[in-house]
């Protein structure tokens, strides 16, 4: 696998990546309500759950995600239901007093993790990415090399969006400053779930997703 190929893959993940969606915009929030170590289990469940999810996917699981239209469906609604419900929460939530119960906690490394299977732009990337992975032999090559350069990518934006809330913890110490905060997190959220409810998650925009194909090794027939 070419050098060329790893650097091309790893820019198109770090695009993917940064681009607002309800991971950024939760660990962002999480970052300006709880401070960065309190947010590390969130960051730390988002990295490794999708990973994982784009592995699986890639190795198997998004054929019958993509066989079973109904599932596919099913999981685009409860997810932007799902998501709907976490955007009207920030939105909603009540104005910092220095009651840290009334704050509530952050998220736990196995709710992020879990997280991601009924996130639908997570369900986005791994389906565009693994539809336009090649076979190999091993099987197992192509996912756990994307899945790695995906990993990489994503620390560098789960820990960015999580500092960029932090930074504004400062600037949020007015009520209406962080009310402000709360609704934009929010609108980005709502934002995502307009674009989930028209998004192509069968995988046909698979070859869209640039040659990736050429830099790895053919599986023998």
């Amino acid at each position: 696998m070419s050098n060329e190929y790893l650097i091309s893959l790893f820019v198109l993940a770090l695009s993917m990546s940064w681009t607002p969606g309800p991971n950024n915009a939760l660990l962002a929030n999480s970052g300006a309500k709880f401070g960065y170590m309190r947010t590390v289990p969130h960051v730390l469940g988002v990295l490794i759950g999708f990973s994982v999810m784009m592995f699986l996917i890639a190795v198997g699981l998004g054929q019958v995600f993509k066989a079973v239209p109904i599932l596919r469906e099913g999981l685009r609604f409860l997810g932007a239901a799902i998501l709907l419900w976490l955007a009207w929460k920030i939105g909603s939530a009540p104005l910092p007093n220095g009651d840290k119960a009334a704050a509530g906690n952050p998220w736990t490394f196995p709710k992020a993790f879990v997280f991601q299977w009924v996130n639908p732009k997570a369900w986005v990337m791994c389906v565009s990415i693994a539809g336009a992975a090649p076979e190999t032999s091993p099987v197992w090559l192509a996912p756990l090399l994307v899945s790695l350069v995906f990993f990489a990518a994503g620390v560098t934006s789960a820990n960015g969006w999580a500092l960029f809330g932090v930074s504004l913890q400062n600037f949020l110490s007015t009520p209406l400053r962080y009310r402000v905060f709360n609704l934009a997190m929010a609108a980005l959220i709502v934002l995502t779930v307009l674009g989930i409810l028209f998004a192509d998650l069968s995988g046909a925009g698979a070859e869209k997703v640039p040659a990736i194909q050429e830099s790895f090794p053919q599986a023998s027939n």
